[in-house]
């Protein structure tokens, strides 16, 4: 798993990619918890996402938990494989999907 992230005024933008599973689903779920501070809208672009675990969708719903009291959260370019994990798990209506 990669991640960029590109901070504009009060949004925050994340870029993931690759596999985001119980060995690399930590990383980036502490550096968003560390860089929400400030933050009003949260973007998750996971285009380039090729596949993600429970670990990976704790670290979307920690977020969103945050975002939820504070702003707001796009999970964005969303793959079908992520579309159909959100939907099995009953979380995809959690999410607003651009």
């Amino acid at each position: 798993m990669e991640f960029k992230k590109v901070k504009e005024g009060s949004k925050l933008t994340y870029t993931v990619s690759g596999r985001l599973d119980t060995n690399t689903s930590p990383e980036l779920n502490d550096d968003i918890a560390a860089s929400l501070g400030d933050v009003k809208e949260l973007v998750m672009d996971i285009k380039d996402l090729e596949y993600i675990s429970s670990a990976g969708v704790r670290v979307l719903l920690s977020a969103y938990k945050v975002m939820k009291k504070q702003g707001t959260m796009v999970l964005k370019n969303v793959p079908e494989i992520v579309r159909n994990v959100l939907s099995v798990t009953g979380l995809l209506d959690f999410f607003t999907i651009e």
